[in-house]
């Protein structure tokens, strides 16, 4: 890769250049998803983390690529395999590993665990159990937008095996008939829990699913920072210039199992395999910035750094305390 004007390295797309330094950057924020995710994979293994336990590790380009292309003020919102995205919102190792620990300096102070976290201040508004449910918030997120009369705009992420339930097809009718300002993110890892998509899907071209309510969609490589980048802008452009909503289905993997209890018995290790050695997100974009002259010693650097964060994330959450007993009895709706 060559270094062109305003410092911006060529990505062999059609649409805008990443800088160097904005490759920098998303190699220091998907990195630091990466080790977190393996951390907690660690404790949840030493008994640690308790309940269930989704990674992230493979999808890292998806939610940075994206979170690259927002402002200050738009809202996300996505499913049990949340721990991405709230790093990438800006909430702190620290916070979200107490959490998963069960400690009170956890986000939701030691109670919601993996899949319940939020943080109003960082505009993240979970972490869900429900398969699909965070998609029908999603498009209440941008109705508020809307209604404020901002220029905000809510992003719902999904998986692949939420593509086809009836809430989400709701949600595009409402979306699409309000013209509220909602990117749909589908994160097709080519596996709703252990069912290859293409057994559970007749239509294996999801970012057509809105087509019926005429939502344009689109499908990029989501191991592709660059890539994935590019179409966001668009996406964002689209809502925030009042046409209504976008669908994007990005096309990514995930290393490990659908949770931390799934030995992955229904794909090859081959396949695995495979994925990591040659369509790596990281990888690539280690490779990008040394052909543009950053040195192994500057990436070594930033890779000593964020191993530090999550080291420092996982002594703060095993010195933090659990909740007092009382706590069962806060943030519990009463009726007046």
């Amino acid at each position: 890769m060559q270094a062109g004007k305003n410092n911006a390295l060529q990505t062999g797309g059609n649409g805008p250049s990443l800088t160097r330094e904005q490759f920098t950057q998303a190699y220091h924020d998907m990195l630091l998803i990466r080790r977190f995710e393996e951390k907690a994979g660690q404790l949840y293994g030493m008994g640690l983390i308790g309940g269930f336990c989704h990674l992230y590790i493979g999808q890292e380009a998806v939610v940075i690529g994206i979170q690259m292309a927002l402002k200050e003020g738009d809202k996300l919102i996505t499913s049990y395999r949340d721990h991405g995205q709230m790093l990438a919102a800006g909430m702190t190792a620290r916070g979200v590993m107490a959490e998963l620990t069960g400690r009170s300096t956890g986000y939701s102070h030691g109670k919601g665990g993996s899949m319940h976290m939020f943080s109003r201040e960082k505009n993240f508004y979970g972490g869900h159990g429900i398969v699909g449910a965070q998609v029908a918030l999603g498009i209440g997120l941008a109705f508020a937008n809307k209604y404020r009369e901002t220029d905000e705009v809510s992003i719902a992420y999904f998986g692949d095996g939420a593509a086809n339930q009836g809430q989400v097809y709701e949600s595009f009718n409402l979306a699409a008939l309000h013209k509220l300002p909602c990117i749909f993110v589908i994160e097709n890892n080519l596996y709703g829990m252990g069912t290859s998509v293409e057994r559970a899907s007749a239509s294996h071209e999801l970012w057509r699913n809105g087509e019926p309510w005429g939502i344009p969609g689109k499908r990029v490589d989501g191991m592709d920072i660059a890539a994935v980048h590019d179409a966001a802008l668009e996406a964002v452009a689209h809502c925030r210039a009042g046409k209504g909503p976008y669908l994007l289905e990005m096309m990514t993997y995930r290393y490990r199992g659908h949770s931390m209890s799934d030995p992955a018995k229904y794909r090859k290790r081959e396949e695995v395999d495979t994925i990591r050695k040659t369509r790596d997100p990281i990888d690539h974009v280690r490779t990008i910035l040394l052909d543009a002259g950053v040195t192994e010693e500057s990436l070594r650097t930033i890779e000593a750094d964020v191993k530090a964060v999550v080291n420092d994330s996982a002594e703060f959450a095993q010195t933090s305390p659990e909740p007092d007993p009382a706590e069962l009895y806060t943030d519990v709706l009463l009726e007046a």
